[in-house]
């Protein structure tokens, strides 16, 4: 009998592994076990400013400080995550969902090691197929109104970072905003802000990651698009599922959510729904790979 494809969960910036816990928990439910990793310069791997912790608290020390997770590339968090994905598959092919920036480095990653993905699932992600680094498809016109930007609290190019100042509570209603949207109750959303990583490394995002036909476009793919979407716009997420459809064997899979960013937290069962049955379809006969195909 063909064993279960793993399921990889893959955050996206200043979040971490813990933001998939409400998915994890209904994955299970359903007989799906599934694996969240942390990203380099995320969760337990994450790295703050000390500034961040100096009392009182200075925001102009803050907004210049070198970031301590600056030598992060899309490349070097790609290696990190193949590593990830290899291991918690034993070197089968995994189904690895994406979330925003992760989606860059799962690009990337699906490149570096294309037989370990069984299917890449892009949620409210990005795919910078194009050959341009992210920081070009965020600055796109079909990204208009997108309300992360405004909300940085350092210059990426001088720090290294895109760094939030998550100690202000008066910060907190654009982060709402940029991220969670008005679908996620207030004390979730709190929560989840205080768990954000300063910090995120601005060598992802500048990077431009190359993809092939050969090895990038032989993976199945799908795209959860997030159509009230305030960090990634929707016009954009279209925009990229063209892109990947130029390059890839086989059309991407699109599945429409009317939700925030971040709908591993305002509909976990609706998002578990649609990994499940990915998951099943990864075992069809003619969808099934082994390692090193």
């Amino acid at each position: 009998m063909q064993a279960a494809t793993p399921v990889v969960l893959v955050h996206g910036f200043w979040h971490g592994s813990w933001c998939w816990s409400l998915v994890s928990e209904q994955l299970a439910s359903r007989g799906v076990a599934s694996v969240a990793v942390d990203l380099d310069g995320h969760g337990l791997k994450s790295r703050s400013p000390r500034s961040r912790w100096r009392r009182p608290f200075d925001p102009g020390a803050f907004a210049v400080e070198p970031s301590p997770v600056a030598g992060i590339t899309a490349s070097s968090a790609a290696a990190s995550l193949v590593e990830q994905v290899r291991r918690v598959g034993h070197g089968r092919p995994c189904l690895v969902v994406a979330h925003s920036m992760g989606g860059t480095v799962a690009t990337a990653a699906a490149e570096q090691a294309p037989e370990l993905f069984a299917e890449l699932m892009y949620l409210a992600a990005f795919a910078p197929v194009g050959g341009m680094p992210t920081a070009h498809y965020i600055g796109l016109p079909a990204n208009a109104g997108e309300l992360v930007a405004n909300g940085l609290s350092a210059d990426p190019a001088s720090v290294g970072a895109l760094r939030f100042d998550t100690g202000d509570s008066d910060r907190w209603a654009a982060i709402r905003e940029a991220f969670y949207n008005d679908d996620i109750d207030r004390t979730t959303v709190e929560a989840a802000i205080s768990m954000l990583t300063p910090d995120a490394p601005a060598g992802i995002a500048s990077e431009p990651v190359t993809v092939t036909a050969e090895r990038y476009g032989a993976v199945p793919h799908s795209y959860v698009v997030c159509a009230r979407d305030n960090a990634i716009r929707p016009a954009l997420q279209r925009l990229m599922i063209g892109e990947i459809d130029a390059i890839s064997a086989e059309p991407t899979t699109v599945v429409e959510f009317d939700s925030s960013h971040s709908p591993f937290l305002s509909q976990p069962a609706a998002l578990a729904e649609v990994i499940q049955a990915a998951h099943m379809a990864a075992h069809r006969p003619d969808r099934v790979r082994t390692a090193g195909v």
